[in-house]
């Protein structure tokens, strides 16, 4: 039997910590100590070539740091990420930056706020084309940008334009053109249909998979929508405060979900066949990740927590072909 290849990105251990301390002088006035916020706390995922991991939870869980990690925008206070066996934070600060970052783009989630109002579609789109170099020549450029336009369900002519004159789904498109110019390997999806319309998230998603099965595109997607999710993925994990307490293939995961967590957020989606089955709401609150529960930060939230939940966090642990986070599937209580 041959080896598995080797994943296109992997993540060990990643972790990124704020510092969100008041100024120095009303520390000292009012007696404060510095406060940290562990945005991400010890990730660990591998995306295979072609593949899309989706990241799911609630507002504030660590999905979008741990996107900006992957795409340098963030370095990460520990652990590493690889792209293609290369770590990203120390080649992105080296003379092969450029070269690695022509191969990972991101989309962002606020198509009104990526483009920039004052530049036409041609420049915009331009942009990674000429400062990679890959194009000198302007007649280049521009049948280079139609093309780009074309590939995304827009027209050559709309080069022309202002994102003002578009709708927000076809500035997303535009922004989605942008990203494909330096012919990219992994996109980092942070979001990218949550401020769009229902039926224009559909036309965007379609036109993803349709440009990942056209050029064999990895995906990095950031969703809390878990329908999106499942339209999109092959595999999901599951974040909360900052941990990834469940990953799983994307058919087990909605058909046996693992962590009470994961059960909460597929119960919490509206049921069409009205099937009857019994649903748990997501309780509580997410709790202040300024000062998170001792042990499994979920166990406020959950109704099998016990003595152990409350003090002893629980490990990202391979159960039947799943990863879960939980004492409670651990111990085979759930």
């Amino acid at each position: 039997m041959s080896a598995a290849p080797a994943p296109l990105v992997e993540v060990r251990d990643l972790a990124k910590t704020f510092n969100v301390s008041a100024p120095w002088l009303n520390r000292v006035v009012e007696r404060k100590p510095r406060q940290f916020v562990h945005a991400v706390d010890g990730v660990s995922f591998a995306i295979e070539r072609g593949k899309t991991l989706a990241l799911v939870g609630e507002s504030g869980c660590g999905k979008s740091t741990v996107a900006r990690l992957l795409v340098g925008l963030y370095e990460p206070t520990s652990g590493n990420v690889r792209f293609d066996g290369i770590d990203i934070a120390g080649t992105l600060a080296g003379q092969h930056g450029l070269a690695l970052r022509r191969r990972m783009q991101m989309i962002f989630q606020d198509p009104y706020a990526s483009l920039n109002p004052r530049w036409k579609v041609l420049e915009i789109v331009a942009e990674p084309l000429t400062e990679h170099g890959l194009v000198s020549d302007k007649e280049t450029l521009r049948s280079r940008v139609g093309e780009l336009l074309k590939s995304v369900g827009l027209a050559a002519a709309d080069m022309e334009k202002f994102p003002h004159q578009f709708s927000g789904g076809q500035r997303q498109r535009i922004s989605i053109a942008r990203a494909l110019a330096t012919q990219p390997e992994f996109l980092v999806c942070d979001e990218p249909t949550s401020a769009l319309d229902v039926s224009v998230q559909a036309q965007v998603l379609n036109i993803m998979k349709d440009l990942q099965r056209q050029h064999g595109l990895t995906y990095l997607f950031i969703s809390h929508n878990l329908a999106v999710v499942r339209h999109v993925s092959d595999t999901v994990g599951v974040m909360y405060l900052g941990r990834l307490v469940e990953l799983a293939d994307k058919a087990t995961l909605f058909s046996q979900p693992r962590h009470p967590y994961t059960r909460m957020l597929l119960d919490a989606i509206p049921d069409i066949h009205m099937s009857g089955r019994s649903r748990t709401p997501v309780q509580g609150e997410v709790p202040n990740p300024l000062n998170p529960p001792s042990g499994c930060s979920f166990h406020p939230r959950c109704p099998h927590a016990n003595a152990r939940c409350a003090a002893e966090r629980p490990a990202l642990l391979s159960i039947k072909g799943v990863r879960v986070a939980c004492h409670a599937v651990e111990e085979g209580r759930i």
